[in-house]
């Protein structure tokens, strides 16, 4: 349980500092005690959990649209996370709040989501911790709803504590409040990737590469995993826990003769 009174919030995010999803989560905050917003200065989307260490980092000052102070980073989200708890930022943190997401952070996405690595990094931090995204790419996305949502789970996080390690990865469907169809506890699914390698020629006839392809998709017919809830209209609530240990292979593996 945390202390509601008095709580510190650090909000940031992996869609940049100008990102109106980071400007709906500060402000759904805002009723939980006092906010501080510092995120990357560009977009920092399947960056995963990358943390910059051989070269400096730079912060700036600046304001979200609606006049919201707030600090900026050349650096990646884990940085912006790290900079603020090492000591840049002089309040105490109580919470860190990643999102809200320009598009979901389902299945096997969570290794690259930039959103899950702010929130790692409060986790490692031992911050209670959640990431939010919201299952809409396009760029006139309605958050909404999804910061409503985001409220009504922070309220359940002050009021009964995360455990050390562990973060809350939510992901919320597309749809109005009225039309969810309420929010479960899910396990991570399985993501099915359409990775393509698209080759192209610069003006020097030099060769250069994107990876592109399509969205990834996943298994909808599994019952209880994160990418069965959104698809089926609700809001997706998953635990994850920092011990990435295969816990059942240890036995398995120590009778190998090595």
């Amino acid at each position: 349980m945390l202390d509601d009174k008095s709580l510190c919030i650090l909000v940031s995010n992996d869609d940049g500092i100008q990102a109106p999803g980071l400007l709906a989560l500060a402000t759904a905050m805002r009723e939980f005690g006092k906010v501080i917003v510092f995120g990357p200065e560009e977009n920092q989307s399947a960056n995963g959990h990358r943390k910059t260490l051989t070269k400096p980092l730079r912060v700036n000052t600046t304001h979200l649209a609606d006049g919201t102070p707030a600090y900026s980073t050349d650096g990646a989200p884990a940085d912006c996370i790290a900079l603020a708890l090492l000591g840049y930022v002089p309040e105490q943190v109580d919470l860190v709040v990643a999102g809200i997401n320009r598009g979901p952070n389902l299945g096997q996405d969570l290794t690259y989501s930039g959103t899950i690595a702010a929130a790692f990094e409060g986790t490692i931090y031992r911050k209670s911790s959640v990431a939010f995204s919201l299952n809409d790419r396009s760029r006139e996305a309605d958050y909404a709803p999804s910061a409503e949502i985001a409220r009504r789970v922070i309220k359940q996080v002050i009021a009964h504590g995360l455990p050390i390690h562990t973060l809350l990865n939510v992901n919320i469907p597309n749809l109005p409040l009225d039309q969810l169809a309420g929010l479960k506890i899910t396990r991570q699914g399985t993501s099915v990737y359409h990775d393509e390698l698209i080759r192209r020629l610069d003006p020097d006839e030099r060769p250069y590469y994107w990876i592109g392809g399509k969205a990834p998709t996943g298994d909808i017919t599994a019952e209880g995993t994160d990418i069965w809830a959104v698809y089926h209209g609700y809001v997706s609530i998953t635990p994850i826990h920092l011990d990435l240990t295969a816990h059942e292979q240890i036995d398995e593996l120590s009778a190998w003769r090595f």
